[in-house]
Protein backbone atom coordinates (compact mmCIF):
# COMPACT_ATOMS: atom_id res chain seq x y z
CA UNK A 1 0.00 0.00 0.00
CA UNK A 2 1.38 3.74 -1.13
CA UNK A 3 -0.25 5.04 2.23
CA UNK A 4 1.67 5.86 5.28
CA UNK A 5 0.49 4.60 7.87
CA UNK A 6 2.03 7.42 10.37
CA UNK A 7 -0.11 10.28 8.28
CA UNK A 8 -3.15 11.52 9.59
CA UNK A 9 -6.29 9.58 8.79
CA UNK A 10 -8.80 11.21 6.02
CA UNK A 11 -11.07 9.37 8.22
CA UNK A 12 -11.22 8.19 12.56
CA UNK A 13 -13.99 6.52 14.29
CA UNK A 14 -13.51 6.62 18.25
CA UNK A 15 -15.84 4.88 20.38
CA UNK A 16 -18.51 4.56 17.87
CA UNK A 17 -21.96 3.32 19.14
CA UNK A 18 -24.91 3.19 17.39
CA UNK A 19 -28.35 1.41 17.90
CA UNK A 20 -31.61 1.46 16.15
CA UNK A 21 -34.45 0.64 19.03
CA UNK A 22 -32.89 -2.50 20.76
CA UNK A 23 -30.29 -3.69 18.21
CA UNK A 24 -27.01 -2.67 18.40
CA UNK A 25 -25.56 -1.93 15.21
CA UNK A 26 -22.50 -0.78 16.39
CA UNK A 27 -20.54 -1.46 19.89
CA UNK A 28 -17.62 0.73 20.50
CA UNK A 29 -15.52 0.87 17.08
CA UNK A 30 -12.17 1.87 16.51
CA UNK A 31 -11.18 2.59 12.92
CA UNK A 32 -8.67 4.50 11.39
CA UNK A 33 -8.76 4.88 6.98
CA UNK A 34 -5.57 6.05 5.22
CA UNK A 35 -5.87 9.22 2.66
CA UNK A 36 -5.74 7.18 -0.48
CA UNK A 37 -6.22 3.85 0.99
CA UNK A 38 -9.06 1.70 -0.86
CA UNK A 39 -10.49 0.04 2.28
CA UNK A 40 -12.63 -2.93 1.87
CA UNK A 41 -15.87 -3.44 4.57
CA UNK A 42 -17.19 -7.12 5.06
CA UNK A 43 -19.39 -8.96 6.71
CA UNK A 44 -22.47 -11.19 7.31
CA UNK A 45 -25.96 -9.54 6.50
CA UNK A 46 -26.84 -7.38 9.82
CA UNK A 47 -23.74 -6.93 11.28
CA UNK A 48 -23.12 -3.17 11.42
CA UNK A 49 -21.04 -2.64 8.26
CA UNK A 50 -23.40 -0.36 6.50
CA UNK A 51 -24.18 0.86 9.50
CA UNK A 52 -20.02 1.97 9.74
CA UNK A 53 -20.07 3.38 6.10
CA UNK A 54 -22.30 5.86 6.75
CA UNK A 55 -21.36 6.58 9.90
CA UNK A 56 -17.87 7.55 8.28
CA UNK A 57 -19.56 9.41 5.57
CA UNK A 58 -21.46 11.67 7.92
CA UNK A 59 -25.31 9.83 6.96
CA UNK A 60 -26.10 8.84 10.42
CA UNK A 61 -24.44 9.99 13.71
CA UNK A 62 -23.23 7.58 16.15
CA UNK A 63 -25.32 7.67 19.28
CA UNK A 64 -21.50 7.91 21.31
CA UNK A 65 -18.22 8.37 20.54
CA UNK A 66 -16.61 10.55 17.67
CA UNK A 67 -16.66 10.28 13.64
CA UNK A 68 -14.26 12.68 12.31
CA UNK A 69 -12.88 13.66 8.31
CA UNK A 70 -9.13 15.21 7.86
CA UNK A 71 -8.79 15.69 11.37
CA UNK A 72 -11.89 17.74 12.41
CA UNK A 73 -15.14 16.43 14.25
CA UNK A 74 -18.37 16.08 12.02
CA UNK A 75 -20.49 13.44 14.00
CA UNK A 76 -21.60 16.99 16.08
CA UNK A 77 -22.04 18.80 12.79
CA UNK A 78 -25.91 19.71 12.28
CA UNK A 79 -27.64 17.57 9.14
CA UNK A 80 -27.72 21.03 7.07
CA UNK A 81 -23.75 20.66 7.57
CA UNK A 82 -23.19 17.25 7.13
CA UNK A 83 -24.89 17.32 3.88
CA UNK A 84 -22.52 20.20 2.64
CA UNK A 85 -19.76 18.46 3.43
CA UNK A 86 -20.98 15.26 2.06
CA UNK A 87 -21.82 17.11 -1.32
CA UNK A 88 -18.19 18.97 -1.33
CA UNK A 89 -16.51 16.10 -0.06
CA UNK A 90 -17.95 12.68 -0.88
CA UNK A 91 -19.08 10.79 -3.62
CA UNK A 92 -21.18 7.70 -3.62
CA UNK A 93 -21.90 4.53 -4.85
CA UNK A 94 -24.82 2.36 -4.23
CA UNK A 95 -26.02 -0.96 -5.08
CA UNK A 96 -28.60 -0.05 -7.48
CA UNK A 97 -26.83 2.75 -8.53
CA UNK A 98 -30.07 5.52 -7.90
CA UNK A 99 -29.79 6.83 -10.65
CA UNK A 100 -33.01 9.55 -11.74
CA UNK A 101 -34.92 7.93 -13.97
CA UNK A 102 -36.11 10.81 -15.78
CA UNK A 103 -32.76 11.75 -16.00
CA UNK A 104 -30.09 11.04 -19.03
CA UNK A 105 -27.11 9.50 -18.04
CA UNK A 106 -24.89 12.91 -18.82
CA UNK A 107 -27.64 15.07 -16.76
CA UNK A 108 -27.13 12.33 -14.36
CA UNK A 109 -23.71 12.60 -13.56
CA UNK A 110 -23.96 16.22 -14.26
CA UNK A 111 -26.24 16.47 -11.21
CA UNK A 112 -24.05 17.17 -8.18
CA UNK A 113 -22.17 19.51 -9.96
CA UNK A 114 -25.38 21.60 -10.50
CA UNK A 115 -26.19 21.07 -6.57
CA UNK A 116 -23.08 22.47 -6.29
CA UNK A 117 -23.48 25.86 -8.26
CA UNK A 118 -21.50 25.01 -11.17
CA UNK A 119 -22.92 26.29 -14.58
CA UNK A 120 -24.99 24.31 -16.44
CA UNK A 121 -22.88 24.21 -19.72
CA UNK A 122 -19.49 23.62 -16.87
CA UNK A 123 -21.20 20.60 -15.54
CA UNK A 124 -22.20 19.02 -18.91
CA UNK A 125 -19.07 19.28 -20.09
CA UNK A 126 -17.26 17.66 -16.84
CA UNK A 127 -19.65 14.85 -16.97
CA UNK A 128 -19.23 14.34 -20.44
CA UNK A 129 -15.65 13.94 -19.92
CA UNK A 130 -16.21 11.55 -17.23
CA UNK A 131 -18.35 9.41 -19.86
CA UNK A 132 -15.99 9.52 -21.33
CA UNK A 133 -13.28 8.12 -19.00
CA UNK A 134 -15.63 5.23 -17.96
CA UNK A 135 -16.20 3.98 -21.73
CA UNK A 136 -19.84 5.40 -22.16
CA UNK A 137 -19.57 8.72 -24.19
CA UNK A 138 -22.16 6.71 -27.08
CA UNK A 139 -24.86 6.39 -23.93
CA UNK A 140 -24.81 10.50 -22.66
CA UNK A 141 -28.15 10.55 -24.25
CA UNK A 142 -29.69 7.81 -22.65
CA UNK A 143 -32.24 7.34 -19.91
CA UNK A 144 -31.59 4.53 -16.85
CA UNK A 145 -34.25 2.24 -18.52
CA UNK A 146 -32.07 1.85 -21.85
CA UNK A 147 -28.56 1.21 -19.90
CA UNK A 148 -27.75 -2.46 -19.08
CA UNK A 149 -26.99 -3.11 -14.95
CA UNK A 150 -23.30 -2.56 -15.59
CA UNK A 151 -23.45 0.74 -17.68
CA UNK A 152 -25.95 2.42 -14.97
CA UNK A 153 -23.25 1.19 -12.48
CA UNK A 154 -20.35 3.45 -14.37
CA UNK A 155 -22.69 5.68 -14.60
CA UNK A 156 -23.15 6.09 -11.14
CA UNK A 157 -19.61 5.72 -10.42
CA UNK A 158 -19.39 8.80 -13.11
CA UNK A 159 -21.49 10.93 -10.95
CA UNK A 160 -19.67 9.86 -8.08
CA UNK A 161 -16.00 10.87 -9.08
CA UNK A 162 -17.33 14.33 -11.24
CA UNK A 163 -16.96 16.71 -8.21
CA UNK A 164 -13.44 15.15 -7.32
CA UNK A 165 -14.66 13.79 -3.77
CA UNK A 166 -11.87 13.22 -1.23
CA UNK A 167 -13.90 9.81 -0.72
CA UNK A 168 -15.63 7.92 -2.65
CA UNK A 169 -18.22 5.86 -0.08
CA UNK A 170 -19.70 2.20 -2.50
CA UNK A 171 -22.20 -0.02 -0.48
CA UNK A 172 -21.92 -2.74 -2.64
CA UNK A 173 -21.54 -1.85 -6.26
CA UNK A 174 -21.66 -4.87 -7.59
CA UNK A 175 -24.58 -6.74 -5.34
CA UNK A 176 -26.69 -6.38 -8.61
CA UNK A 177 -24.16 -7.34 -11.24
CA UNK A 178 -23.04 -10.66 -13.06
CA UNK A 179 -19.70 -11.50 -12.71
CA UNK A 180 -18.26 -9.95 -16.10
CA UNK A 181 -20.26 -6.73 -15.33
CA UNK A 182 -19.18 -6.60 -11.55
CA UNK A 183 -15.51 -6.85 -12.39
CA UNK A 184 -15.95 -4.14 -15.46
CA UNK A 185 -17.52 -1.83 -12.45
CA UNK A 186 -14.66 -2.72 -9.94
CA UNK A 187 -12.14 -2.28 -12.37
CA UNK A 188 -13.47 1.12 -13.44
CA UNK A 189 -13.75 2.32 -9.95
CA UNK A 190 -10.43 1.42 -9.53
CA UNK A 191 -9.08 2.82 -12.46
CA UNK A 192 -11.02 6.20 -11.93
CA UNK A 193 -10.28 6.46 -8.10
CA UNK A 194 -7.04 6.24 -7.66
CA UNK A 195 -6.25 8.56 -11.28
CA UNK A 196 -7.78 11.04 -9.21
CA UNK A 197 -6.34 10.50 -5.49
CA UNK A 198 -9.91 9.34 -4.23
CA UNK A 199 -10.00 7.24 -1.25
CA UNK A 200 -12.14 4.29 -1.01
CA UNK A 201 -14.29 2.89 1.35
CA UNK A 202 -16.11 0.06 -0.30
CA UNK A 203 -18.89 -2.45 1.53
CA UNK A 204 -19.07 -5.67 0.32
CA UNK A 205 -19.81 -8.94 1.04
CA UNK A 206 -18.12 -10.44 -2.41
CA UNK A 207 -14.58 -11.38 -1.29
CA UNK A 208 -13.45 -11.09 -5.39
CA UNK A 209 -14.35 -7.51 -5.11
CA UNK A 210 -12.44 -7.02 -1.48
CA UNK A 211 -9.44 -8.21 -3.51
CA UNK A 212 -9.27 -5.19 -5.05
CA UNK A 213 -8.78 -3.02 -1.70
CA UNK A 214 -5.22 -2.24 -0.50
CA UNK A 215 -7.48 -3.36 2.83
CA UNK A 216 -10.19 -5.39 4.57
CA UNK A 217 -11.54 -5.49 7.82
CA UNK A 218 -14.85 -7.86 9.08
CA UNK A 219 -17.20 -6.41 11.32
CA UNK A 220 -19.68 -8.95 13.31
CA UNK A 221 -21.73 -7.99 15.48
CA UNK A 222 -21.20 -4.70 15.63
CA UNK A 223 -17.48 -4.49 16.43
CA UNK A 224 -14.36 -5.18 14.00
CA UNK A 225 -13.34 -8.67 14.48
CA UNK A 226 -10.20 -9.11 12.22
CA UNK A 227 -8.31 -6.64 9.36
CA UNK A 228 -6.00 -7.87 6.91
CA UNK A 229 -3.47 -5.38 5.21
CA UNK A 230 -2.04 -6.42 1.68
CA UNK A 231 1.43 -5.67 0.81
Amino acid sequence: MSVLATAQPILSLREVHRSFGLDHALRGVDLDVQRGEVLAIMGPSGSGKSTLLHILAGVLTPDAGTASFDGHVISGLREAERAALRLRSFGFVFQFGQLLPDLTAVDNVALPLLLAGVPRREAVTRATEYLQRLSLAEHAAKLPAELSGGQAQRVAIARALVTEPEVVFADEPTGSLDSFAAEQVMTMLMQASRATGATVVLVTHDPRVAAYADREIIVRDGRISGLDQRA
